[in-house]
C-alpha cells in the first residue's frame, strides 16, 4: 500500500520515523510532505496513494477524483466538513477521523476563556503594560454561574465536568438529540436555555440544524451580560451579527477560536475589531498531549483498516 501524509501532524521527527518504519517494515510505502494549498501540487503527491492522511486541510473533489488507486482517507481531525463527503462517497472510499483526540485540549482552552472574559484579562493586562491600575474593572466569579452547553458530545462533556467542578449550573441544548436530563445536565429548547445562561459554549459540528445557529435573532435571547465560547466551528456563528451584539453591549464578551475559514482571517474580519472579544487561530486542538494521542490515532486507524476493521468510521 501507498500511505501519503499531506500535512504535518504536529509531532517530532523522531516519533514520526517510528511510526513510518513499522509501516515499511510490513511492506508499506510512506510519504509525507508539508502543507501545500495548491491543488495541482496535492494531485501530484497523492495520485498514486492507497491511503491518504489529512488534518484540517481542505481536501476537494477535484483531488479525490485523480486519486484512482484511493480506498481510505484517515482525517486527523474530529470534523470532516473540510472533505468533499460526496465524493468520497461516490467513489466507495472509507474515511475515519480522529474523534477523541482533543477533548482536553478543547476543554481546558474553553474554559480558559470563559475566565478570561469574566475576570477582564485582556483589559487590565492593556491597563498594567501602560503603566496604570485596574482603572474600576471588577471581575466575576465562574462558580455558580450557569452555563448553556451547546452540543453534549464527548467534548462537550468534558467542558460540563470542568464546568461542575467550577460549581456552575449546567444546561443545554436538546435539539441535536433525544438526551434525557442527567444528574447535572438539564436539557431544554434553544430559547429557553439561551435565556437563562450566564456563559453560552459551542461544541456542535457543522450540520444543517447547526449553521448559523447563533444569529441575530437567537443573540437577543441571551441575557445583556452573558458570554459567548466559539471553539466548535465558525459556521455555527453569525460572526458579523455577533459583532454587532458585542458593539452594542447586546452581550458581554466572546471567546472565539474558529471561523468561517482558517486563520490566516482578512484583517477586516468583523470579530477582530468587536468589543470585549477573545481570538485565537483555531487553537484549541493544539497541545503537545493532543497531538501525541492524534498521531496514536491515526495510525491505529490505519492498522485496524489493514486488517479489515475500520474503526472511527465515517463513512
Amino acid at each position: 500500500m501507498n500511505i501519503v501524509l499531506l500535512e504535518s501532524l504536529g509531532i517530532s521527527d523522531e516519533l514520526m520515523k517510528n511510526y513510518i518504519s513499522e509501516f515499511e517494515m510490513m511492506g508499506h510505502s510512506f510519504r509525507y510532505y508539508e502543507r501545500d494549498d495548491d491543488i495541482d501540487v496535492q494531485i501530484d503527491r497523492a495520485k498514486d496513494a492507497d491511503i491518504l492522511i489529512i488534518a484540517n486541510m481542505p481536501l476537494r473533489g477535484q483531488v479525490i477524483k485523480r486519486c484512482n488507486n484511493l480506498k481510505f482517507i484517515d482525517v486527523a481531525f474530529t470534523g470532516v466538513d473540510h472533505v468533499d463527503l460526496d465524493v468520497v462517497k461516490s467513489k466507495n472510499i472509507a474515511l475515519s477521523n480522529a474523534s477523541g483526540y482533543s477533548n482536553d485540549s478543547v476543554a481546558e482552552l474553553t474554559v480558559c476563556m470563559m475566565l478570561s472574559l469574566l475576570r477582564n484579562v485582556p483589559a487590565v493586562d492593556k491597563l498594567c503594560r501602560e503603566g496604570k491600575t485596574k482603572d474600576g474593572f471588577v471581575g466575576n466569579e465562574l462558580r455558580n454561574k450557569t452555563v448553556g452547553i451547546i452540543g453534549t458530545g464527548a467534548i462537550g462533556m468534558s467542558v460540563a465536568k470542568l464546568c461542575r467542578a467550577f460549581g456552575c449550573n449546567i444546561i443545554a441544548y436538546n435539539g441535536f438529540s433525544n438526551k434525557k436530563d442527567s444528574d447535572f445536565i438539564k436539557y431544554m429548547p434553544l430559547r429557553q436555555m439561551l435565556s437563562l445562561a450566564d456563559i453560552v459554549t459551542l461544541h456542535c459540528p457543522v450540520s444543517e440544524l447547526s449553521r448559523n445557529l447563533i444569529n441575530q435573532e437567537t443573540i437577543s435571547f441571551m441575557k445583556p451580560g452573558a458570554i459567548l465560547i466559539n471553539a466548535a466551528r465558525g459556521p455555527v456563528v453569525d460572526s458579523v451579527a455577533l459583532a454587532n451584539a458585542l458593539n452594542n453591549n447586546l452581550i458581554a464578551g466572546a471567546g472565539i477560536d474558529v471561523f468561517e475559514s482558517e486563520p490566516p482571517l482578512d484583517v477586516d474580519h468583523p470579530l477582530l475589531h468587536s468589543k470585549n472579544t477573545i481570538v485565537t487561530p483555531h487553537v484549541a486542538f493544539a497541545t503537545r498531549e493532543s497531538m501525541q494521542k492524534r498521531a496514536g490515532i491515526v495510525f491505529e486507524n490505519i492498522r485496524q483498516w489493514l486488517c479489515g476493521n475500520q474503526i472511527n468510521k465515517i463513512c
